[in-house]
């Protein structure tokens, strides 16, 4: 056997040895990742987060990994808890899905779970501002979402959700400061704070109840999109003249009655215990 025979042998076996430590470390990786997800249901979450830690150091390009480290960093967040300790599970969440994004820009559940997050820091902040500025984020992540998967109905639900969640303290603060009693229905007369919730929240709430009705051409029995199709109207409603204020309230009513009919649907549809019974006994 002569010396090129030799270095082009020896060559191979180093590509293979090579070849066979990556797949015994990718195997190492998938083993951890499991003992991950069983440390996970059992709600471990600090171990799961050294296991799947683990599982991406063995395999850096392993991304199913990342995500259930994320996850796992955001299932120790609590909302409204704004310790270090507390905030750096949010940190670690938002990282670790980042990092899935970069790979690829169009996974879902991290696209979500990013919208998600910033909604529940939202809870937490210290000001009304930091509260405004955390669901601005939350609202571009779910239309982001929104984007990649038209039919998530939960993205133009949340988009809704947050209109409300913005416009309300102000709509309320101006009724408090009129004097107007919760239950009163068109009783804001006070025209400059009319024109200025007009002003900066007309054009907001409209797309917040065009976010709801497409939430509702994805999923027609969406009950919780009914109860907030409701809110938005009745609070839109002192935006408005008298006439028009009524018209709001009347909408606001009809998706009210629909929001509680399609719950009662709903329930009456979920097979009972007995039903269960009586069925298997056949």
């Amino acid at each position: 056997m002569n010396r090129k025979t030799v270095v082009a042998i020896a060559a191979v076996l180093a590509l293979l040895l090579v070849g066979g430590l990556a797949g015994c470390k990718k195997l190492e990786a998938r083993d951890n990742l499991n003992k991950g997800v069983q440390a996970f249901k059992n709600a471990k979450y600090a171990d799961a987060v050294e296991f799947f830690k683990t599982a991406i150091e063995l395999d850096p390009t392993y991304p199913t990994a990342r995500l259930y480290l994320a996850t796992a960093y955001m299932s120790q967040y609590i909302p409204g808890a704004e310790s270090p300790e507390n905030l750096a599970y949010a940190n670690n969440a938002r990282d670790n899905f980042l990092e899935v994004l970069k790979n690829n820009p169009k996974d879902t559940t991290a696209l979500k779970s990013l919208a998600s997050l910033a909604y529940q820091l939202a809870s937490g902040a210290s000001s009304t501002d930091e509260k405004l500025k955390r669901l601005d984020v939350a609202a571009d992540w779910y239309k982001k979402l929104a984007e990649v998967d038209p039919k998530e109905k939960e993205a133009f639900y949340s988009l809704g959700v947050i209109t409300w969640a913005k416009f309300y303290p102000a709509w309320m603060a101006a009724r408090n400061k009129a004097g107007v009693k919760p239950e009163a229905v068109c009783a804001l007369k006070d025209k400059k704070a009319k024109d200025e919730l007009k002003e900066k929240y007309d054009q907001i709430v409209s797309d917040g109840i065009k976010s709801l009705e497409r939430a509702l051409e994805i999923d027609k029995e969406y009950d919780d999109a009914m109860a907030y199709l409701n809110l938005l109207h009745r609070e839109r409603a002192d935006l408005a003249d008298e006439t028009e204020c009524k018209k709001e309230t009347e909408i606001a009513d009809q998706w009210m009655e629909k929001a509680l009919a399609t719950r009662k649907i709903k329930a009456e549809r979920k097979p009972t215990n007995a039903g269960i019974v009586q069925e298997e006994a056949k």
